[in-house]
């Protein structure tokens, strides 16, 4: 009871001092609060702001990588059309400079070679010789028979008017007037009147006298008979269908051929048989079929085929001959060099030298 009868005389204080300890208390619990709040806010806002920093650097090396490989891509894209490009320019300078060559060679063997031509223009006078004198004769021949058939046809007429004035012809009585007494010979008229026969005159044929009759109804043509008509026109118009019609218009109409549309007339494939038409033609127009295979030596083992000039009718060709691009200096009219028409190609005087991939030379 004492110790009850303490706390109640201290109860007021007590009091007071509980309320300013647990007013300290929140006050105190408030700022630890605020505390925590700031270094918990703190440290998440550095754990998120490094794993954004982490992933910004992943993503980065996943972008450096896909676009490393992409630009290796393209640079390898490019090396490769950059190749083929020069190869096709090292080809297109090969082959200018094989068919520069093989025109030079043509030119110089063929074009300008002058016993060749000579040759060539002598066989050809020869050749227009002979047909000249084919046609000559040729025309000379139809001459004559163009004579030989106006002759026929002056002889013929002679002949009919012989024989339409065969009654001109001398009798034993009275001569005719191609032969006159007072000539020594008679006139070649007479003579051919004597050989002609005369021309008979042509028997009318009698027509069948008609019978005018009116009990014969059908050979009634008299005006007293029935009137004689005219045949009508025939009608151009197509029968109907049956028994009275043609058979060959019923034929006709019923195995008539198929006419179908433009879609089911035309072949499906007909593409594919164009393309086919279309490399029958190109492997037509082509000089050989062996492909054109650069850097090999498949046709070394070949024999050389000579061109159609060296096999020629007229004359051999005078390459290799001592007279083929012989100088003859004591038959120059003066001291001066011979000096070609065509000016020199520059690529044939750095002959020797390397080419560039590009067919330049370097």
């Amino acid at each position: 009871m004492a110790t009850l009868a303490r706390l109640q005389a201290r109860w007021t204080t007590v009091r007071q001092q509980f309320y300013f300890r647990n007013n300290a208390v929140d006050v105190f619990r408030k700022k630890e609060y605020d505390a925590a709040v700031k270094i918990q806010s703190w440290f998440r806002g550095c754990r998120v702001r490094a794993y954004i920093r982490f992933l910004h650097r992943v993503a980065i090396i996943i972008q450096k990588c896909w676009r490393g490989y992409l630009g290796r891509q393209h640079y390898q894209l490019i090396v490769k059309l950059a190749y083929y490009a020069m190869k096709m320019n090292l080809y297109n300078a090969m082959a200018v400079r094989i068919q520069r060559r093989w025109r030079g060679y043509r030119i110089r063997k063929y074009c300008f070679n002058y016993f060749y031509l000579k040759a060539y223009l002598r066989a050809v006078s020869e050749t227009n010789d002979a047909i000249r004198e084919a046609l000559d004769e040729f025309a000379e021949m139809k001459e004559r028979e163009e004579r030989k058939a106006s002759l026929e046809r002056e002889e013929k007429k002679r002949d009919y008017q012989a024989r339409k004035m065969h009654y001109l012809v001398s009798t034993k009585q009275i001569p005719g007037i191609y032969n006159s007494p007072f000539r020594q010979e008679p006139d070649p008229w007479e003579l051919r009147l004597q050989k002609a026969k005369p021309l008979t005159h042509r028997r009318l044929e009698l027509q069948p006298q008609r019978s005018s009759c009116l009990s014969n109804w059908l050979a009634c043509t008299t005006a007293r008979s029935f009137p004689r008509s005219e045949f009508l026109p025939p009608i151009h118009r197509r029968q109907c269908q049956g028994p009275f019609r043609d058979i060959a218009d019923v034929l006709e109409q019923r195995y008539k051929p198929l006419e179908p549309t433009l879609w089911v007339a035309e072949p499906m494939d007909e593409l594919k048989e164009a393309r086919e038409e279309l490399k029958r033609q190109e492997w037509i127009k082509n000089i050989h079929d062996n492909m054109f295979l650069p850097f090999s030596s498949h046709h070394k083992n070949r024999k050389y085929i000579p061109s159609m000039h060296m096999s020629s009718k007229y004359d051999p060709s005078s390459h290799g001959c001592p007279r083929f691009r012989d100088e003859e200096p004591e038959k120059w009219i003066s001291n001066k060099n011979f000096q070609t028409v065509l000016p020199p190609i520059d690529l044939f005087s750095n002959y020797g030298k390397m080419y560039s991939k590009a067919g330049q030379i370097l």
